[in-house]
C-alpha cells in the first residue's frame, strides 16, 4: 500500500470480528430494495472495491455469480475470509486483487448484469476514469449501483486538506488531526443526545448498526485518501451522456457522506 493511500482493509478486519447474521441480512435487504428483486440467480454481480466483502456475500446469497476485487490486499483478504466462512470453494464467487483504473485488467470481466461500487471510486486517485471504467462494464439493460462522496464546496476542500495532512504525518502525530476531527464529527450528535436526555444514545447504538466503533469510522473518514467529490447532478449528467438512465437517487442531504445512484444502461 502506497504511503499516500489510506489502507481501509485493516479497519474491515475489525468489522468482520463483529459481523453476524443480522448485519448480513441488513445488507441483503438493502440490495433487494435497491434492485427491486429477491433473486439474482443467473446474474453476474461485479463488486468493484469489495472492502469487507459483505455486499459480495449478500449478492451471492441472493444467487448471483459474484466477482469481487479490491486494490487493498487487506480488503481482498477480508472478502476471501467471508467466502471461506460461507461459500468455501464455491466456483461462483471469485475474489482477486485488482485496480479499478486498470482497463487491461478490467477487460477480463466483459459486460456484467450488475456493477456495484459503493464508496470506492472517489478513493482511486482518478474518480472520473473510475466512473468511466465502471460504466463500460455494464451490459445493455444492466444495472450500475454506485455511491460517491457529496461535494460540499469549501467544506470538502477543508476535509481534503485534513485527509492529506493525516496521511503525511508519522505515527502518533496523526492524533493531532484525529482528535479535533472526532470532536467535529461527534460533538454535535453528543450534544443533541444530552439535550434529549439520552446521553450517548447514538454512540451506544452506532456499533450495533454499523459493525464498527465510532472511533474506527472516524479514522476511516479522516484517513480516506485519495479523496474526490461530486455534486449529484454531475454524476447524473456524466452517466446520462453515456447512455444510462437514472432509476433511483438517495442523497446525504448536503452533508459529508455519500450520494447513492442506481442507473440502468439503455
Amino acid at each position: 500500500m502506497s504511503k499516500d493511500r489510506f489502507g481501509f482493509g485493516k479497519n474491515w478486519k475489525d468489522f468482520l470480528q463483529n459481523l453476524d447474521e443480522t448485519k448480513i441480512k441488513r445488507a441483503e435487504d438493502s440490495l433487494k430494495e435497491w434492485l427491486k428483486t429477491d433473486d439474482l440467480s443467473g446474474k453476474d454481480f461485479l463488486d468493484i472495491g469489495s472492502g469487507s466483502g459483505l455486499f459480495s456475500l449478500a449478492a451471492r446469497r441472493m444467487g448471483a455469480r459474484v466477482f469481487s476485487f479490491d486494490y487493498d490486499q487487506d480488503s481482498v483478504d477480508c472478502t476471501n475470509e467471508l467466502k471461506r466462512r460461507y461459500f468455501d470453494g464455491d466456483p461462483n464467487w471469485n475474489v482477486e486483487r485488482g485496480d479499478a483504473l486498470d482497463e487491461k485488467y478490467l477487460e477480463k470481466y466483459g459486460k456484467c448484469d450488475i456493477v456495484y461500487s459503493w464508496g470506492v471510486l472517489h478513493h482511486t486517485g482518478n474518480m472520473y476514469k473510475g466512473l468511466e471504467n465502471a460504466g463500460n462494464l455494464v451490459k445493455d439493460g444492466g444495472i450500475l449501483f454506485i455511491a460517491i462522496y457529496n461535494d460540499q464546496g469549501k467544506w470538502s476542500k477543508c476535509w481534503s486538506a485534513v485527509k492529506k495532512t493525516y496521511n503525511l504525518l508519522p505515527g502518533p502525530s496523526k492524533y493531532l488531526v484525529l482528535g479535533p476531527a472526532f470532536v467535529r464529527l461527534w460533538g454535535p450528535t453528543t450534544v443533541r443526545d444530552i439535550v434529549k436526555l439520552q446521553p450517548f444514545h447514538r454512540w451506544k447504538t452506532y456499533k450495533e448498526e454499523r459493525g464498527m466503533s465510532p472511533w474506527i469510522d472516524v479514522v476511516d473518514w479522516v484517513g480516506g485518501w485519495p479523496f474526490e467529490v461530486a455534486k449529484p447532478e454531475e454524476i447524473m449528467d456524466f452517466y446520462t451522456e453515456r447512455g444510462f438512465v437514472m432509476d433511483k437517487l438517495y442523497t446525504c442531504g448536503g452533508g459529508h457522506g455519500c450520494n447513492q445512484f442506481l442507473f440502468h444502461k439503455k
